[in-house]
């Protein structure tokens, strides 16, 4: 497959949310209609780009799978598709929700990470499903219930959160900064 290319990125060995973080300051530099390169090795790096493209105007062409790289195309959106990046309204800290899983309240931990990172340390009773999932799972959730998406920094868990509150979801908020702050008990997998 050949895919001419205005630019490439090179974001191997990058944890999210660096290789959003470094694409979104590299969409800057290109002109509408353009298209990025984005070389990472994460590989939750997929979802994310899809969702923060999706979420920007800006146009996910795909990923290809290159020895361990993967390699996501970007087409940036003219002036006319362009959105405002938005951020999920409703956030909770670590410490808030520590409080309620504590407590003795029903609610429901989402979190969007990898299944990779979920088995390394998770908050006990959290439901995994990566943000790729999401849209073919949402049904494994209650529309009613309250939940509270976690990931590692706040960010692909503010883009669940969008997505969730999109399809209907009425009481959902964002944990800030995620699991990579988290100090309260964690179960593994292994």
């Amino acid at each position: 497959m050949e895919v001419t290319v205005n630019k490439v990125l090179d974001a191997k060995g990058l944890a999210c949310p660096m290789p959003i973080v470094k694409t979104k300051k590299q969409m800057t530099e290109l002109e509408p209609g353009q298209v990025i390169e984005v070389q990472a090795t994460d590989k939750g790096s997929t979802a994310d780009i899809k969702a923060w493209a999706e979420s920007t105007g800006n146009q996910y062409l795909g990923t290809v799978e290159e020895e361990g790289t993967l390699k996501h195309y970007l087409r940036k959106a003219t002036p006319e598709e362009e959105k405002a990046e938005t951020k999920h309204p409703h956030v909770t800290s670590l410490d808030e929700l520590s409080s309620k899983v504590d407590g003795d309240e029903k609610f429901t931990i989402l979190d969007v990470r990898e299944p990779a990172e979920f088995a390394f340390g998770h908050i006990p009773g959290a439901k995994n499903i990566p943000l790729g999932e999401l849209e073919q799972r949402f049904e494994e959730l209650d529309q009613n219930g309250e939940i509270h998406v976690i990931c590692r920094t706040g960010n692909r868990s503010d883009l669940a959160a969008q997505k969730l509150t999109e399809k209907g979801f009425n009481n959902v908020k964002n944990v800030v900064p995620g699991m990579k702050e988290w100090s309260g008990k964690t179960n593994n997998n292994q």
